[in-house]
Order: C-alpha cells, then sequence, then structure tokens
C-alpha cells in the first residue's frame, strides 16, 4: 500500500538519522545551491544537515532566510556567529512547504515545538516561520545541550 502524502516528519528523521555519522559541513557544502535533482530529497537532505550540523556546533539558533530571491542561512553559537552555504530558492520555498506540512502552520505567523526523534534520543526543537511580502524565514531554536 502507497500513501499518497508523504511523511515529512519522518523523512526528515530518517535523513537526519541517515547522515549522522557524516561531515555536515562539508556535505552542506555539496548540497547548497543545487537545483538539479528531486527537488523534496534535496531540500530534506538540505534541512537535516543544517540541523544535525546545528546541533554538534551547539547552535541556539539556525536561521534561513529568503529576501526576493536571496536567500541565506546562518547558525549562531554562544561565541559566534556561522554563516552557511545556502541553499537554491527553489529549495528554501520547498523547505519551508515541508517545516509548515509538519507543524500544521498554515498562517503568514507560527511558532511551534518539532519533536525531532533521533538514535541517541529525542529533541525538541523550538520552530518559528515569517511570511511578509517579499521575505520569509524559518528560525530553529535548540534546546542547551
Amino acid at each position: 500500500m502507497e500513501i499518497s502524502d508523504p511523511n515529512y516528519h519522518l523523512k526528515l528523521q530518517e535523513m537526519c538519522d541517515c547522515y549522522l555519522d557524516t561531515d555536515f559541513k562539508k556535505k552542506l557544502h555539496v548540497m547548497a545551491g543545487q537545483s538539479a535533482g528531486d527537488v523534496d530529497e534535496n531540500s530534506i537532505k538540505y534541512l537535516a544537515l543544517a540541523i544535525m550540523y546545528s546541533i554538534t556546533e551547539k547552535a541556539s539558533k539556525l536561521s534561513l532566510q529568503k529576501k526576493e530571491d536571496k536567500v541565506s542561512a546562518k547558525m549562531k553559537t554562544d561565541t559566534e556567529e556561522i554563516t552557511l552555504p545556502p541553499p537554491s530558492a527553489p529549495q528554501f520555498d520547498k523547505m519551508v512547504e515541508i517545516i509548515r506540512a509538519i507543524l500544521h502552520i498554515e498562517g503568514d505567523k507560527g511558532e511551534m515545538a518539532l519533536a525531532l526523534g533521533l538514535r541517541s534520543g529525542d529533541l525538541e526543537l523550538q520552530v518559528k516561520t515569517k511570511r511578509k511580502e517579499d521575505k520569509e524565514s524559518i528560525k530553529i531554536e535548540f534546546p542547551a545541550l
């Protein structure tokens, strides 16, 4: 039996699990800006890698933003702000769609907890989405580890 609606939450957890033993920073550089291939798959991969990289760097926040067609990605730790290689605009748009679908956010603004099950346990991430005219953002806050 095939499920017609993709379960993005499960796919995100599986992707985090799949890449758990890799060099997140290196893989992010490969994934950044990719416009070829499956946009769904590449968007979930980028999101999983960015989340896992943020966790390993003990980041307090991961921010992805698109203004017009320019996308930026950065994470903030206690001591620094690290610029990540940004996803392509289509990847970013799909990531927003995925996050909104997982959390059932339909309005221009939304904030909700995202439970992420990993091999070593569960994490609860606080996710905020915001859309305004030509600007959209996803902010993920991490618990203190």
